[in-house]
């Protein structure tokens, strides 16, 4: 068990959201779901909490009701090997939610991600200053990060 892991606000969609992030990544897996009793302070029965892993990563989900809301301030970064995994994670985590630029989205509960390939860190932390400087211009025009695109800049090619 992590010593420390993310706990995650939710109105009511606490499970649904569990389940929506399971169905997601490859390597995860639902756990144990709280429900509130006599004492409240939910509804009887209602989910209280969702216990979830996803990629290796625990997740406490709470259904603690329309008080606090996810903002841009704290935000989940997903490592990609491939424009195939940006791509189908780009899709699913943004399908009834909103893009944001340079790789950030919110989903459909309001919580933002950062879908990174990793080869943009390498291509910002290239020792010529020219080349890292024409990859972050190029990945300040994008939403979702195009691997190619950022290749084409790198090389001087245009985007």
């Amino acid at each position: 068990m992590q010593k420390i892991h993310p706990f995650l606000w939710f109105d009511t969609q606490a499970e649904e959201a569990m389940t929506f992030y399971v169905s997601i990544f490859k390597n995860s897996r639902t756990g144990k779901v709280v429900r509130y009793g006599d004492a409240g302070p939910g509804p009887k029965g209602s989910v209280m909490t969702a216990t979830f892993e996803l990629e290796g990563q625990q997740f406490t989900a709470l259904n603690g009701g329309p008080h606090f809301k996810f903002n841009e301030a704290i935000s989940l970064v997903v490592d990609c090997d491939s424009q195939e995994e940006v791509d189908e994670l780009w899709e699913k985590l943004s399908a009834d939610g909103q893009p944001g630029q340079c790789g950030w989205l919110k989903d459909k509960f309001g919580l933002s991600w950062q879908i990174v390939p990793t080869v943009l860190v390498e291509l910002l932390s290239d020792p010529d200053p020219e080349k890292s400087q024409r990859v972050m211009a190029a990945m300040l025009q994008m939403t979702k990060i195009e691997i190619a695109k950022l290749k084409q800049a790198m090389r001087g090619t245009g985007v």
